[in-house]
C-alpha cells in the first residue's frame, strides 16, 4: 500500500511544471486520481480537442443572400404581399404579378423601391397561359433573366361535393394546379439556360390533410406538392431546386372572412395557440429563395403551421 501511495505522489509530482488546463494526464498518472477528479480532467480533454479542432479549421467567410430576378404571383395580397416585399428588401428585382387590383400591386412595388429594391407590377391571370407567358416575356425584356418564382396565386369556390359545380372544380384547378405548371414551364426555360434557379411553391396544410367544403382547393394544393418533387427531379441537372411550403392558419383577407367563433375552434387545435403571419411564410420563401445554404434542399414540402400538423 505504502509503494503504491509513493508511485502516486511521485507521478504527481512529475505532472505539476507541466499540466495546463485542458491538457490529458498520461494514463498512469490519471489512474492515481480519486473518481471525481479523472472525470473533470476527461471533460477539460474533450474542450482542449474541441476548440483545437476550431481553431485548425479553414475560415468561412459568412453566407450572404443572394438578390436575384424574382416572380411572385399572387403578389398583391396577403401571403403574396409579404413575401414580395421580404425579397424585395434584400435588394431582389420583383415582379409583383396580380390578376385585378392594380392599385395594389403598385402599392407593393412602391413599398419595394422605397426598400432599395426594383419592382415592376406586372398583370397576369394565372388561369390563362397566354397571360403566364406574356408576364414571362416582359420580366425577361426587363431584366434579362429569372432566378426565383414564387407560385402564391390561388383562388377558392368552397362548397361541398355533393354541391360543387364543374365550373366550381375546375376554376380552382385551372389557377391553383394549372397555373403553377405553366410558370414553372415558362421559368425553367429560362433558368435552364444559365443552369441556376429557384422555384419555391406554396402549397397549404389542406393539400396534406384535406378539408371538408374544399375538395378542389385541397385537390389543387396536393397536386402542387406532388409535381413540385417531380420538378425537382426533373431539373436537378440543370442547377434548378424546387421546394414547396405548406401554410397553416394564416391571418389573411381571406381568413379574416370566417366567422370568429370558428377561428376560435381552430386556433384551439393549434399547439402555438395562434394563427400564423404572413410575414412568418414570407421569412421562409425568403430562405428557400436567396440563402445560399439552401441550395442543397430540393423536392421538399415544409409546413409552417404552428404545429398544427406534425
Amino acid at each position: 500500500m505504502q509503494a503504491a501511495q509513493l508511485t502516486c505522489q511521485a507521478l504527481a509530482l512529475q505532472a505539476r511544471p507541466t499540466i495546463t488546463r485542458g491538457a490529458a494526464l498520461p494514463k498512469a498518472q490519471a489512474a492515481c486520481l480519486p473518481r471525481s477528479k479523472r472525470a473533470q480532467l476527461s471533460v477539460r480533454a474533450a474542450e482542449a480537442v474541441n476548440a483545437a479542432a476550431v481553431e485548425a479549421a479553414p475560415a468561412r467567410p459568412g453566407l450572404k443572400l443572394e438578390p436575384a430576378v424574382c416572380v411572385v404571383t399572387g403578389a398583391s395580397r396577403g401571403i403574396g404581399r409579404a413575401i414580395a416585399l421580404e425579397l424585395g428588401s434584400h435588394g431582389c428585382k420583383v415582379a409583383v404579378n396580380y390578376a385585378g387590383n392594380k392599385e395594389k400591386a403598385e402599392e407593393v412595388a412602391q413599398h419595394i423601391q422605397e426598400m432599395g429594391g426594383e419592382a415592376i407590377p406586372i398583370q397576369a391571370d394565372m388561369g390563362k397561359q397566354e397571360d403566364i407567358d406574356r408576364m414571362f416575356k416582359e420580366v425577361v425584356d426587363k431584366w434579362g433573366t429569372v432566378e426565383v418564382l414564387v407560385n402564391n396565386a390561388g383562388i377558392t369556390r368552397d362548397t361541398l361535393v355533393m354541391k360543387m359545380s364543374p365550373q366550381q372544380w375546375q376554376e380552382v384547378i385551372t389557377t391553383n394546379l394549372s397555373g403553377v405548371f405553366f410558370a414553372t414551364q415558362a421559368a425553367t426555360k429560362i433558368m435552364g439556360k444559365k443552369k441556376k434557379g429557384r422555384i419555391i411553391n406554396v402549397g397549404s396544410i389542406v393539400g396534406l390533410m384535406g378539408n371538408a367544403g374544399q375538395a378542389n382547393y385541397v385537390a389543387a394544393k396536393g397536386g402542387v406538392i406532388a409535381m413540385t418533387k417531380t420538378v425537382a427531379r426533373e431539373y436537378a441537372a440543370r442547377g434548378i431546386v424546387a421546394n414547396s411550403v405548406a401554410p397553416g392558419f394564416i391571418e389573411t383577407d381571406m381568413t379574416a372572412k370566417i366567422d370568429q367563433k370558428y377561428k376560435d375552434e381552430m386556433i384551439k387545435g393549434i399547439p402555438l395557440g395562434r394563427m400564423g403571419r404572413p410575414e412568418e411564410v414570407a421569412g421562409l420563401v425568403r430562405y428557400l429563395a436567396l440563402d445560399p445554404s439552401a441550395l442543397y434542399i430540393t423536392g421538399q414540402c415544409i409546413s409552417i403551421n404552428g404545429g398544427m400538423l406534425m
